[in-house]
């Protein structure tokens, strides 16, 4: 991969962990600040549904952190943008898509069947 396109790609990563870094936060304090007592239980599990749901995210979150982080680090070891199965060099266009990927196109389709197959 070439310096530009790495630089790129820090960059955009960098971007991508702040963001999710900053709505982790946000919504942390959501969920601090919702101490509300309902009189309606109707009203009460609403809330609760809103609150799982807000976790959920929060869950999703976490994780594309985890993924971002590990993107920057194979950066720094020089393995950023080469599929961990196949040793192939991952195409740019897919990497924009997915920045984070640790798959070609080619596996991850391979991967995708296979898991469609034992799903089956």
């Amino acid at each position: 991969m070439e310096h530009n396109d790495l630089e790129y790609f820090r960059k955009l990563l960098s971007n991508m962990l702040e963001e999710a870094q900053q709505k982790g936060d946000s919504t942390i304090e959501e969920l601090t600040d919702s101490n509300e007592v309902f009189a309606d239980p109707a009203d009460r599990a609403t809330a609760e549904s809103d609150r799982a749901f807000t976790l959920r995210i929060r869950d999703r979150e976490r994780r594309l952190i985890r993924k971002i982080q590990s993107a920057l680090q194979r950066m720094a070891d020089g393995t950023y943008g080469i599929c961990d199965e196949c040793g192939e060099d991952i195409s740019i266009a897919r990497l924009k898509a997915r920045p984070v990927t640790r798959l070609c196109i080619n596996c991850k389709a391979r991967q995708e069947e296979e898991e469609h197959l034992r799903s089956e």
